[in-house]
């Protein structure tokens, strides 16, 4: 379900994505909270080749990601991580995007992302070293092609506008991709990233995901208009999406991918979704936030969503929920067991790629570190002292 399937020869995009201008634009919707499959004749075309077996997937892949979500939120309630970022209720604009993705484009995240890392195929435990506080990296980017996540607001948008920079002057059509929050589009970061992506027209998709939370500001409060009409002030074409309609995420994500491969430069995605859960496991929503806002946006969860279309289209049999829960299940297991066998760092590790090649500078530290340890007896230090001499 890759852009390059679909993408290619396809009609222009539409007239939203086109033109930069126009106000109060409603949300581009291809299923109902209910689970109605409605027809969009400007974006229909853009998920055609999707069968009902790979509905089916995709309600794997949000099943499985919220499993992933629950099971760190228990890790690390339970000690084993000191930090989780939820992304609850955001699984359908995670995995539409992320499975519109080819695997040559490049991501640039936020630290919420996981699901976009999980389609990646990012190794599990990977997901969770940075948390447990075992490594300051969690992946290398170049296996998955993504960034490791980026945990200062918004600096992501500025790699993913100099790596599309490269893109383009590489001649290819792969794409950068960056995610962030309604939040993000507050710092500088973002606009000037912005800037540069519309005055050099690079192949970039800037990706909100606005969960009407910067943790305990409102977006109403940072923008007094739609976050996708912001992206016109810079010349950029901007989508308005739901972003609990995993169907019209697709859509709205290939259009953006298309127009990029094509030589059309950036596009601005809103998808406007909501974060059910709190900032990080260090916040507590319910002191900011209405509970009766957050059973209105339950009603909406992009889950439930996709769980009712596939039963209109008697796709949600008793066996593919079984199947289903085995799978998240297994990954769970898999991740739990990744995370509490983890390897403390030695001492010394915190020196390792620092830089791409060896300094002096880093090596008198690192020396002088050594010789600090071995006062203490300890076996790393002694044994780099040894071998400093």
């Amino acid at each position: 379900m890759s852009t390059d399937e679909t993408g290619q020869g396809g009609p222009a995009a539409p007239n939203s994505a086109r033109h930069p201008h126009g106000q109060g634009r409603d949300l581009v919707q291809l299923v109902t909270p209910s689970g109605e499959r409605i027809s969009h004749p400007e974006f229909d075309y853009w998920v055609r080749d999707v069968t009902d077996e790979q509905l089916c997937f995709l309600y794997e892949d949000m099943t499985v990601i919220r499993r992933i979500d629950v099971e760190a939120t228990a890790l690390q309630r339970q000690g084993e991580l000191g930090l989780w970022p939820p992304l609850l209720g955001q699984e359908a604009a995670q995995i539409g995007s992320g499975r519109a993705l080819r695997t040559d484009d490049f991501v640039f995240s936020s630290y919420r992302e996981n699901g976009v890392a999980y389609c990646r195929g990012v190794d599990l435990t990977d997901i969770l070293r940075v948390w447990r506080g075992t490594a300051s990296s969690g992946w290398d980017p170049y296996t998955i092609n993504m960034a490791t996540p980026q945990i200062i607001i918004g600096a992501q948008t500025l790699h993913a506008t100099g790596y599309a920079m490269g893109i383009q002057n590489d001649g290819a059509d792969s794409v950068a991709v960056t995610y962030f929050g309604d939040g993000a589009t507050s710092e500088g970061d973002v606009n000037e990233a912005m800037v540069f992506a519309a005055s050099f027209q690079v192949p970039v998709v800037f990706f909100c995901t606005n969960n009407h939370w910067a943790i305990s500001e409102p977006v109403r409060l940072q923008s007094h208009i739609q976050l996708a009409d912001r992206a016109a002030g810079f010349g950029i074409p901007s989508l308005r999406v739901d972003g609990n309609d995993v169907l019209a995420v697709m859509a709205a994500t290939r259009v953006a991918l298309d127009r990029a491969r094509r030589g059309g430069g950036p596009t601005f995605i809103e998808a406007v979704s909501y974060r059910m859960g709190p900032h990080t496991t260090a916040d507590d929503p319910t002191r900011y936030r209405d509970a009766n806002e957050l059973e209105d946006w339950a009603a909406r969860d992009p889950i439930t969503r996709i769980a009712a279309l596939l039963e209109r289209k008697g796709l949600l049999t008793e066996e593919l929920q079984q199947q289903v829960k085995d799978k998240a299940d297994a990954v769970a297991r898999e991740m739990r067991a990744g995370c509490t066998t983890m390897p403390d760092p030695e001492p010394l590790d915190v020196f390792r790629n620092v830089y791409s090649t060896p300094n002096s500078w880093l090596d008198r530290q690192q020396d002088h570190y050594a010789r600090y340890l071995a006062t203490f007896g300890d076996p790393a230090g002694a044994v780099a002292e040894e071998g400093a001499r």
